[in-house]
């Protein structure tokens, strides 16, 4: 089992390098955002100064960006002030990420609320679909986590860290933390 779960990982590397939420093919990197900004703040790289995440200074992306790399500090509830500063509160990633704060602080049922709405909004979200199935990982479903791998992977999803972290982690029993 353990020579397959390193085969399964050798062979992934490439799509294992692709940190879930992102584009840039890695976990986020830390700025002063987590390490120097006060609660509710993002820091701007052109004033080099923490700013309100509410500032017109931010776009949504920078916003996202921002909630990535608390979230994978681990400092949630900052990354829930900057997630409440985005303008559109029901689109499909900022519910993905609400779920994916409610699924690493232990409750489950809000998890899985938020995933299906952002899966409401946007059906080809594989990376709502891959924090879905690691959820029911956790929850001993194997077989919705399953599905969902399957989902991933009829659209569009290999070759993803989603479809990576998925499958790792119905291999393994272990979930990702990003």
């Amino acid at each position: 089992m353990r020579l397959t779960t390193l085969a399964t990982l050798a062979l992934l590397t490439p799509a294992v390098a692709f940190a879930a939420g992102s584009n840039s093919g890695s976990a986020p990197k830390p700025t002063q955002t987590a390490s120097d900004c006060k609660a509710g703040q993002v820091f701007d790289k052109k004033s080099k100064a923490c700013l309100d995440s509410k500032s017109e200074v931010f776009d949504d992306d920078t916003r996202y960006d921002a909630v990535r790399e608390l979230a994978y500090a681990g400092q949630y509830d900052r990354a829930l002030l900057v997630l409440a500063s985005m303008s559109d509160q029901s689109e499909s990633r900022v519910e993905t990420y609400r779920g994916f704060i409610a699924r690493k602080t232990g409750d489950m049922d809000k998890a899985m609320e938020h995933y299906a709405k952002a899966l409401a909004k946007d059906a080809d979200n594989i990376l709502a679909r891959s924090y879905m199935g690691q959820a029911f990982i956790t929850l001993g479903d194997r077989d919705a986590a399953q599905t969902q791998l399957s989902e991933i992977r009829a659209r569009g999803g290999r070759n993803t860290w989603a479809e990576a972290s998925l499958a790792i982690a119905l291999r393994s029993g272990k979930t990702f933390s990003y």
